[in-house]
């Protein structure tokens, strides 16, 4: 990610981020209160929800109703951000929801026991009872109205369709992982405000943060692990100021209650 400083004003304009960087800020949003209040710790969050965190981890079984799983859902809640699939997910090192569990068992589909052709006539026109087909026996078909109750025979494909089936599938998921296209660049403003990048939108910005120095600016490229995300999640609930306290050093003490 390439910042723009201001080394008068000692603070970060705007900054020049890509897909994983904006996929990583949008899966801030996206995860449990828990979770961000675990990785930041109770004591860094500005407001009461570090106590009902405390609170919740302190309280004892005695009062709970199912004290293992319901103390666990709550702390440790599953992370259902679209982005957990993606590599940038693992900067916070963040649990992907379970896939779904499978019965291991083919479904099983049924067909009309009829055998009308194309050439039918049928209630809805000129079709063919046998292009329909259906998880639910006794469903009535389209074509001519019979119970569609014939089983269909399952044919599982082989070791190396399998693989290859997976393997396109693994390929045409891969550019769809995380929340924004990969195509364009984007601007993060210092409070975390993002926009496609373009020139004329930079100019405007310039000019917003009234900069009548050129000289005045500097480039910085920073690198984001999982220190620095960490520190992201943490002053985007304490700050308007996310980057330049982050990257610049500039951090703010927060308000107790």
């Amino acid at each position: 990610m390439k910042l723009l400083i201001d080394r008068k004003s000692k603070r970060v304009l705007f900054a020049e981020a890509g897909k994983d960087v904006v996929d990583f800020l949008f899966s801030l949003v996206a995860l449990p209160i828990a979770t961000a209040v675990k990785l930041v710790g109770t004591e860094a969050v500005v407001g009461s929800v570090g106590n009902l965190y405390a609170s919740i981890n302190k309280l004892d079984s005695t009062y709970v109703v199912q004290p293992g799983d319901t103390k666990d859902a709550l702390l440790r809640p599953t992370v259902l951000s679209p982005a957990a699939s993606s590599s940038n997910s693992s900067l916070l090192r963040l649990p992907a929801a379970p896939p779904a569990p499978s019965s291991g068992q083919p479904k099983t589909y049924f067909k009309c026991s009829n055998n009308y052709s194309s050439g039918y006539i049928s209630y809805s026109g000129v079709g063919s009872c046998s292009t329909y087909v259906t998880d639910a026996s006794g469903t009535s078909c389209p074509n001519c109205r019979n119970q569609m109750t014939t089983a269909l025979k399952y044919v599982a494909p082989s070791s190396e369709q399998q693989a290859a089936a997976e393997k396109a599938a693994s390929a045409a998921g891969g550019a769809a992982k995380g929340f924004v296209q990969g195509i364009v660049t984007y601007t993060v403003l210092d409070n975390l405000t993002v926009t496609p990048m373009s020139a004329i939108s930079s100019i405007t910005l310039l000019n917003t943060f009234a900069v009548k120095d050129i000289g005045d600016l500097q480039e910085k490229t920073v690198q984001l692990g999982y220190d620095e995300g960490l520190a992201i999640l943490k002053a985007s609930l304490e700050s308007k100021t996310v980057l330049t306290d982050v990257f610049l050093g500039n951090k703010k003490k927060a308000r107790r209650a």
